[in-house]
């Protein structure tokens, strides 16, 4: 079933945009050998035209993504696959939907100084996600609570050395 237990689990790697949530799920999957899927893949292209555009989406054109999302989870786990995924989920209701979905979902938080976010946002070309919009992330970003099935890493940190510090926490719970 999975590569680090014998339960359904699925790692969703949360941050705002810069933070290194791909490149790290990326190398995780491959690590572990999982599936993978990237949130901004689920987005209709009315969501895509509006963030391009530097509209922040509101929670109904949210809501039927992170549907999709769950329902994609909930695929992988009714095949008896854990599986990585990246997703923003700056808000604890959209982290609560996703926790819905059947199997267990840790939450990976990349977090880390807005001079770093800023400085990747401006250097990365191609990408949907306009760096005035960080602004509006970071207002909308609730940090993961005691309760919420998850942890805190650096994003300062390396690739390489968040994903062994990722598979040492899930593997120690």
């Amino acid at each position: 079933m999975t590569a680090m237990t014998d339960e359904v689990v699925h790692i969703v790697v949360i941050g705002v945009a810069g933070s290194g949530k791909t490149t790290v799920a990326l190398l995780l999957a491959e690590r572990t050998g999982r599936p993978y899927a990237e949130a901004d893949d689920f987005h209709p292209p009315k969501n895509v035209a509006l963030m391009a555009a530097g509209t922040p989406l509101t929670d109904a054109e949210r809501w039927p993504w992170l549907e999709a999302l769950r329902a994609w989870l909930d695929a992988q786990s009714d095949a008896g696959r854990s599986t990585v995924m990246t997703c923003s989920a700056l808000r604890r209701p959209y982290r609560d939907l996703l926790r819905t979905a059947r199997g267990r979902v840790v939450f990976v938080h990349l977090d880390g100084a807005r001079e770093i976010l800023q400085q990747r946002i401006t250097g990365r070309s191609g990408h949907f996600m306009k760096p005035e919009m960080l602004t509006s992330q970071l207002a909308a970003l609730e940090p993961l609570e005691p309760d919420e099935d998850g942890f805190v890493v650096d994003l300062a940190l390396t690739p390489e050395e968040i994903v062994a510090q990722i598979l040492e926490r899930v593997t120690a719970v």
